[in-house]
């Protein structure tokens, strides 16, 4: 017969309390080997300390419980590979956290100096913005914005796509000010993801499905606040480099997160435009990427909807953007390309210089 361990005992081999191992067998994670039909004390065999030691050490890295009766179900091989998924999920949130109070360190160091304001610009922004068709689809659901201040695009989805992502950068065009009110970059930025939020539901009106992607920038005069939500895309270009500043919030990106998949097998997947974070018709509260970005004279930003980045590699928009004088023929050479490739989508972009001013 196996040898048994009182709960104390057993509590004291595996490091997990008494009163843990009793909620355990309650959730029938972790049941005991024999309880005392006389007593109700419970005896575990020794046999059960690896799934014990197993669960404290899950318990140590913060997965629910739920999650980890499902990894103490499985083999090892596929145990280690959902303890890996888990943990890049955690990274992936950790990071979104770390980049918000970055922003919030930068926004509120130099509101404390007094010099966060936008008609203290030292630089300024020429820029261009056009939405296309494409060759397939038979109308139009992304929206395309530029202005002195504020940079735009939307992706619409569903019966009401359209109008969905118009009323969404029709939201933020407030923003577009020479001056920000009382309250700071950050507070705008917030307040105008709420109002494109409920604009999104007014024109959903209840229909399912209905949404839009959103990704924007807010110039300061010497740097651009970033609010993000979906797909579409944000890149810089710098000293002839390309940089990706936005993450996509799809299952595709998620499970290349995790590594559940390889980009070869992202390309083609097929969820990959399966969102996680958008705006939609429901009453939920989505929480946006914000990023602060300091610009250079020189830098070039683009903005585009997936329309363009689904099919024209980031090489080539790379070279694309760097062979183009001038925003507006940027804008048209990109969008020529994705229709090039199939125009599988509407292209929506917007291509902005930051530059000296004029004298």
């Amino acid at each position: 017969m196996e040898e048994t361990l009182t709960i104390g005992a057993f509590a004291k081999a595996c490091r997990l309390s008494p009163k843990a191992l009793r909620l355990y067998d309650e959730l029938d994670l972790l049941r005991p080997a024999r309880v005392d039909p006389d007593t109700g004390y419970r005896y575990y065999a020794a046999g059960q300390l690896e799934r014990a030691r197993l669960v404290a050490w899950l318990r140590r890295l913060g997965m629910p419980l739920a999650e980890i009766r499902h990894v103490c179900a499985l083999g090892p091989a596929a145990a280690a590979r959902e303890i890996r998924a888990h943990w890049a999920r955690v990274e992936a949130e950790t990071a979104v956290r770390r980049d918000l109070a970055a922003f919030l360190v930068d926004h509120l160091t130099e509101e404390s100096r007094g010099d966060l304001t936008m008609n203290a610009t030292t630089l300024e922004l020429r820029y261009c913005a056009h939405s296309d068709r494409g060759r397939v689809r038979p109308a139009n659901q992304d929206t395309a914005y530029a202005g002195g201040r504020l940079l735009a695009v939307a992706d619409g989805f569903g019966p009401a796509g359209a109008p969905a992502s118009s009323a969404a950068v029709e939201a933020l065009r407030f923003l577009d000010t020479p001056e920000i009110p009382a309250g700071g970059v950050l507070n705008l930025l917030e307040d105008a993801v709420q109002g494109a939020a409920r604009a999104v539901r007014d024109v959903a009106d209840g229909t399912d499905g209905v949404g839009t992607t959103l990704t924007a920038l807010l110039w300061t005069g010497s740097r651009l606040a970033m609010v993000h939500l979906g797909d579409s895309r944000a890149y810089l270009l710098r000293d002839g480099n390309l940089f990706r500043i936005t993450h996509d919030h799809t299952v595709v990106q998620s499970m290349l997160d995790e590594g559940r998949l390889t980009p070869e097998e992202a390309t083609c997947h097929p969820q990959r435009s399966l969102l996680l974070k958008a705006l939609t018709g429901k009453e939920t509260t989505t929480t946006p990427d914000l990023r602060l970005h300091d610009a250079q004279a020189g830098d070039r930003y683009l903005l585009c909807s997936d329309g363009l980045s689904a099919v024209v590699p980031d090489d080539t928009i790379e070279r694309l953007l760097t062979g183009a004088p001038a925003p507006d023929e940027a804008v048209h050479t990109l969008i020529t390309a994705a229709n090039e490739a199939g125009g599988p989508d509407n292209i929506s972009c917007v291509v902005a210089d930051v530059v000296e001013p004029a004298p």
